[in-house]
């Protein structure tokens, strides 16, 4: 809705402008030339890069997670480590891990999404990406 308000606001905003600003006669040399250009809002982040969570602090706490699972062996856990193939989980078990996982970091991973998680690393990559993540 706001971004709809901001559309219809930019041309007017501008066309203000170049009025309040620009004798008539400039004016419309202007508008001759220059084609009126559409403002743009762009979100940015201070961090920067593809992540909103530092990826380090990401794995050391999913690791952290899934070492506390009572049906993992502490010893096998790594940051390469996949669920099934390295910590003999089933399906269940790895969805139980991911739903500790969502529990740490205060989100909810939709059931596509959780499909789709079968390692530390897949966990790491789509948390520290995940904007509502703590």
């Amino acid at each position: 809705m706001i971004s709809s308000v901001f559309r219809r606001a930019a041309p007017l905003i501008a066309r203000t402008a170049v009025r309040t600003y620009t004798p008539a006669v400039v004016r419309s040399q202007i508008a001759c030339k220059l084609p009126m250009q559409r403002m743009q809002i762009v979100r940015t982040f201070a961090a920067g890069g593809d992540f909103f969570l530092n990826p380090d602090d990401v794995a050391e706490r999913v690791i952290t997670v899934v070492k506390n699972f009572d049906k993992v062996d502490e010893a096998k856990v790594s940051s390469t480590s996949k669920f099934a193939d390295d910590l003999g989980l089933d399906s269940l078990d790895a969805v139980e891990v991911v739903m500790a996982i969502e529990d740490e970091f205060a989100i909810e991973i939709p059931d596509a999404e959780a499909d789709k998680i079968l390692s530390v690393e897949d966990a790491v990559k789509y948390i520290a990406a995940h904007p509502q993540a703590k």
